[in-house]
């Protein structure tokens, strides 16, 4: 009698046992579904969307291109074989023999962007932080909302004048400043080149020198060298140490034709500034042969000082 009930009281697990397993090939089942589901939605998905446009450009193409263009990642310039391999950003002229891919990328399908988010791996490449996309700043590891954040800094006026700037933005964390260091590229700018609204954005320079930086430009006929800025009345080392690592001086367009302007034409310099030296100048070019007309032999001859010899030699005159 006991056996019988002991066998009876056992139905009931059995039951449940088989229950459950049947329980668990169910839900087993309908995730699969799911999954495959999903999986069949995002390949019909992928086959729909619209690829990116590529093109390879000629070299001197592509230096124009990414010196006078700012696109990015939604319509730009992407130097790929920048350090790392994977890509970089517009703004830098490209080095010889280095080939130059033009990316523009179209719209995607949200879901296929979902996915690609997901399997994005952190990449390695040369970037502006002033001009680099939200997509690529993603691309370089960091998340949406962070790459949103410095671009809302930007477009509030926000500026990273030296690398140390942007480490120094709450959403870029150390580790990845470390990482990011090598690759980021802030284009100097250009004195010969810059108008007073550029030279304006510099630390230290304000409206009065921006306006004049630009006239002492004129005066000089273009800037030789980035140290003339400290003839500017008032533009001490102590402004000039402030921005010269955020500036370079180009080639002027054209020479000071020392040895062939007038003295009307030649007292106009800041170098000489008045008639009498002028005068002098060409009295002693008139006398003296052509090997013998040194800007040296004009100080050796007293007619320009020791210091302004040594200014004026430093310039690109013929």
């Amino acid at each position: 009698m006991r056996a019988k009930d002991s066998k009876d009281n056992g139905t009931p697990g059995s039951v449940f046992k088989v229950g459950a397993i049947a329980l668990a090939f169910l839900i087993i089942g309908y995730q699969s579904a799911l999954f495959l589901h999903k999986a069949a939605t995002l390949r019909i998905e992928s086959l729909r969307d619209t690829p990116d446009t590529v093109y390879v450009v000629d070299e001197t193409l592509a230096a124009r291109l990414l010196t006078e263009s700012g696109y990015s990642a939604d319509g730009g310039l992407r130097d790929d074989s920048g350090p790392g391999g994977s890509g970089g950003d517009q703004g830098n002229a490209p080095s010889k023999g280095e080939t130059i891919v033009i990316r523009r990328n179209t719209h995607h399908s949200e879901k296929v962007q979902q996915v690609r988010r997901a399997a994005r791996k952190v990449e390695n490449f040369r970037f502006n932080p002033n001009t680099v996309s939200v997509e690529d700043l993603i691309r370089l590891g960091f998340t949406e909302k962070q790459a949103q954040s410095i671009d809302n800094y930007r477009a509030a006026g926000g500026r990273f004048r030296r690398p140390s700037d942007f480490a120094r933005s709450y959403v870029v964390a150390d580790t990845v400043f470390q990482r990011l260091e090598p690759y980021i590229t802030i284009p100097k700018l250009d004195i010969n080149k810059a108008d007073s609204a550029a030279f304006d954005d510099l630390p230290g320079i304000g409206p009065y020198f921006a306006a004049k930086m630009v006239s002492y430009r004129q005066r000089l006929g273009g800037y030789s060298y980035k140290e003339q800025l400290m003839d500017i009345y008032n533009f001490d080392r102590e402004k000039y140490n402030g921005l010269s690592d955020l500036i370079t001086c180009s080639k002027p367009a054209k020479p000071f034709r020392l040895w062939t302007l007038g003295a009307d034409s030649l007292r106009l310099h800041p170098y000489i500034k008045d008639w009498q030296t002028a005068r002098s100048i060409v009295l002693f070019r008139e006398n003296t042969p052509p090997e013998g007309r040194t800007v040296e032999a004009l100080a050796a001859n007293a007619i320009l000082t020791e210091e302004t010899a040594r200014r004026l030699s430093r310039c690109y005159i013929e």
